[in-house]
Parts: structure tokens; C-alpha cells; sequence
């Protein structure tokens, strides 16, 4: 792996969560994962047993990787061999993301959520 030095002057980041990464400088391997039940109710009832993430299908399925069928040739010129960044400004990195500044070697990243909506009877049948 080409290895260089990674130089960020100013970084200001408000918010990193769930199987999240900020990484500056090489790295040879990064996985993340994140999963989640999200459960919104218009009235306030917590039954105890949604929130079982075997029993949810999303969390179970395998994600199909297509192969890599292209020949791929790169040929590089390092006329300045650091990164260099002045300033970086950012509001979050969430759910199995990564924010890098330099090379990586491997990255894998994960995420389910299941989003559950419970309504009652009376916006099921338009009223308020």
C-alpha cells in the first residue's frame, strides 16, 4: 500500500454515531456495522417485544456482493506525496459510514434499520 502523510489544518466535527469512523492517516482495514429498529406511534404504547432483531427478515438476508468482472488498469504519478486539507467542516457521520483522509486498503460498511409505523384506527380512516 502507497503509503503518505495525512495533514488536515482545521477539523471540526459536531456529531459521529452508530459504527461510524473519522480516520486520518492509512488504515488497512475498516468495517462498520449498524443496524436498528425504528418504531413511530402516534399514541404512546411500548409493547416489550418489537425491538428483536431476529424476527425481522431485513437482519437475516445475506447481501448479495456482485463480482468484480472488469479489468481495471491504473497507472498513478504522486507529484505531491502528502494529502493536504486546509479545513473540514462537518455535521455527522452516522449509521456505519466513514469519513477518511487518507488510504485504505479494505473498507466495509453495514447498515439496516427496519422503520415501523403505528397508526391509529382514526388516521387510518382519515379522521383526526
Amino acid at each position: 500500500m502507497l503509503q503518505r502523510t495525512s495533514i488536515v489544518n482545521h477539523l471540526k466535527v459536531e456529531t459521529i454515531s452508530f459504527s461510524s469512523f473519522l480516520e486520518i492517516g492509512d488504515s488497512s482495514y475498516i468495517q462498520g456495522f449498524s443496524r436498528a429498529i425504528a418504531v413511530q406511534r402516534e399514541a404512546e404504547i411500548f409493547f416489550g417485544n418489537e425491538a428483536q432483531f431476529q424476527s425481522y427478515s431485513i437482519f437475516k438476508e445475506s447481501i448479495p456482493l456482485p463480482p468484480i468482472t472488469e479489468v481495471i488498469t491504473m497507472n498513478t504519478i504522486q507529484l505531491k506525496p502528502a494529502i493536504k486539507v486546509n479545513t473540514i467542516d462537518i455535521l455527522g457521520v452516522s449509521s456505519s459510514s466513514v469519513f477518511h483522509v487518507g488510504n485504505s486498503k479494505h473498507v466495509q460498511l453495514e447498515s439496516r434499520v427496519e422503520h415501523i409505523r403505528h397508526l391509529t384506527r382514526d388516521s387510518l380512516n382519515g379522521k383526526r
